[in-house]
């Protein structure tokens, strides 16, 4: 029985037993993937999130509309809404909660009641008469307050609960939103030094609702091309403190080294040469193709080309493949002056990836500059695909970490594929890693590549469970130095003005590394560890 099973069209029906909901409510495990999955299905049914042709506030016409204030006369619904919004923070450290008036205050009101969480309430209209307070509730200067939203779209309604706030010293460093719009207000809110957490990003929930065939390709390619296309400017109040917060950060030295200065570093041949293609294309940008067909996949290679310093592949997925489309695919790298990567993750013992990487019908090793493989079978793996790929001038990433919630690739065994790699610098180039700044030692020799999956313009995650990290937070905080994107090319309207927004956002970061401090600590690579 699902969660909304006996949810009734009919008003008299309109609810499930009491005894369901409190058995509900008063849980505080993370909700399921199915969970989550009809939650979706059930903001769509009653109408919260709504498709067709809406005119918005700025005169726009919209193919999508989010109308949460809806969601109160359905109480499961807001019961799980709240519980899915608990789950984005109950690792936070946070004193009391503020929900933004007025539609999230049955939200913040139903996570209080539902997990004892003390909140407090900011008054839109603040009174000429009695206490005339901006804040009711109690609470006492320097407590942290977490700021509840029903949906983000520039942020700019989130940024006038936090003045009101800190006028009455309370720290706010974080807000839960059940829907991000993802049409830059996280980017906003970042700038003010607030971190979002989404319970949603919309283009999630269409991935939810084309999976249950609520949504057609040719709908959910509008609803994303309308938010590409809309990103929103940074409200005044966000420009204001963003100015602030530049003039006053110090200037400080270089903390990593460049690119072209790591090539010289590099003791595999397709490493140095990805090290000097990124420093002379001026892009740290790798596309991944994980489309259906040949057709397509060369076609994106063809529209990306320009941006990237890696093309990524996963054979095994399109419909057809032979010794053409192989030509055909180095023949747009070559000009376009790109690598290919193809992610075949071996995980095999030595003698069988021999066979896989050199023969069958794929043929990897005639036509990928790049490799990948888990360490998981012992070094034999890389023995094994090194007998292959070393005499033909290729190079292999090890999978340190994935991306993926819930991942095994951690820890100690994130130590010892680091320490693999340092074995076999000759034919291993890197890493496929989510954060290695925080490994023990750092990201390592400079000589090795670190690559990261998982990317988009705002953070988050979809609904089967990848997680999303911004370009600015994996080359800075992360300390990587290939951003890997996929959705956020290949779903876009126009996949090359998307790559090239992503190619633009990832240099940015890189070089605001020569420049900008913060992070000298974890980042500083030393050139003697090589």
């Amino acid at each position: 029985m699902g969660l909304f099973s006996g949810l009734k069209k009919n008003k008299g029906d309109a609810q499930p037993s009491t005894s369901s909901v409190a058995a509900r409510a008063t849980t505080k495990e993370p909700m399921t993937q199915e969970e989550i999955e009809e939650l979706c299905l059930e903001l769509n049914k009653i109408g919260a999130v709504k498709f067709g042709e809406f005119k918005l506030k700025s005169g726009l016409m919209s193919p999508v509309y989010v109308d949460l204030r809806v969601i109160v006369s359905y109480p499961l619904v807001l019961e799980q809404v709240s519980r899915m919004m608990y789950s984005r923070v109950k690792d936070l450290q946070f004193d009391i909660m503020c929900g933004v008036p007025y539609t999230a205050l049955p939200i913040a009101t139903c996570m209080s009641l539902g997990f004892g969480l003390p909140m407090v309430m900011r008054r839109k209209e603040v009174k000429d008469y009695g206490t005339k307070k901006a804040i009711e509730g109690a609470y006492s200067p320097g407590q942290s307050c977490l700021i509840v939203e029903d949906l983000v779209t520039s942020g700019a309604s989130v940024l006038e609960t936090l003045d009101p706030l800190q006028k009455e010293q309370l720290k706010v460093t974080d807000v839960v939103v059940l829907i991000d719009r993802e049409q830059g207000g996280e980017a906003h809110l970042q700038k003010n030094g607030l971190k979002l957490h989404a319970a949603f990003k919309l283009s999630a929930m269409l991935d939810v609702l084309q999976k249950h065939n609520l949504v057609d390709e040719a709908l959910a390619g509008k609803v994303r091309a309308f938010i590409a296309e809309n990103q929103t400017q940074l409200p005044a109040a966000a420009a204001a403190g963003a100015a602030a917060a530049a003039a006053a950060a110090p200037p400080v030295q270089p903390k990593r080294l460049l690119y072209e200065e790591r090539a010289g570093l590099a003791k595999n041949s397709v490493a140095k040469q990805c090290f000097e293609l990124m420093a002379r294309k001026r892009t740290n940008l790798a596309v991944a193709a994980d489309v259906a067909t040949a057709d397509e996949m060369l076609a994106l290679a063809e529209q990306t080309g320009p941006h990237i310093c890696v093309f990524k592949t996963h054979v095994d997925i399109f419909d057809r493949w032979d010794d053409s489309i192989a030509a055909k695919l180095q023949e747009i790298a070559t000009r376009h002056d790109f690598l290919i990567f193809e992610d075949r993750k071996f995980a095999d013992i030595g003698n069988t990836v021999v066979s896989q990487y050199a023969g069958g019908i794929y043929k990897i090793a005639d036509w990928s500059h790049i490799t990948n493989a888990h360490l998981v079978p012992g070094p034999g793996i890389i023995d094994g695909l090194k007998q292959v790929g070393l005499p033909k001038g290729r190079g292999c990433l090890l999978l340190a970490e994935m991306s993926s919630k819930g991942t095994l690739a951690a820890g100690s065994y994130t130590e010892a594929v680091a320490a693999a790699a340092a074995q076999h610098e000759d034919f291993v180039m890197g890493f496929i890693s989510v954060n290695p700044a925080a490994w023990k030692g750092g990201p390592g020799s400079p000589g090795l590549i670190h690559m990261t999956p998982g990317v988009q313009l705002a953070e988050g995650g979809d609904a089967l469970g990848q997680q999303y990290n911004t370009p600015a937070s994996v080359i800075g905080a992360r300390g990587s130095d290939v951003i890997i994107v996929g959705r956020g090319v290949i779903k876009a309207a126009d996949p090359a003005a998307a790559a090239a927004e992503y190619k633009e956002a990832g240099w940015a970061a890189y070089e605001a590394l020569q420049h900008e401090g913060g992070t000298a600590a974890v980042l500083k690579l030393d050139v003697h560890t090589v």
